[in-house]
């Protein structure tokens, strides 16, 4: 198997699980709002800047992952 194949397998992994990872976040908080109701405003504000954070942390990751793997198959050809 070559190496830009597996890139791309991997790269194609990492997004799946960044796509399935943010849908699972906003289940999580649909359900929380629905067991609530509607009296969590700051609540839910505050849990929001949390998941908010959370994935921006999350796509950073990705993409240094991508970067080292781009950068092992430059060095590789």
């Amino acid at each position: 198997m070559a190496p830009e194949s597996i890139v791309g397998i991997v790269l194609g992994v990492l997004g799946v699980l960044l796509i399935l990872g943010a849908a699972l976040i906003v289940m999580v908080v649909w359900a929380i709002k629905s067991l609530r109701g509607n009296g969590a405003g700051g609540d839910e504000a505050r849990l929001m800047q949390e998941l908010y954070q959370g994935l921006s942390r999350l796509e950073d990751r990705v993409e240094s992952l991508e970067t080292i793997l781009l950068d092992r198959k430059d060095r590789n050809p």
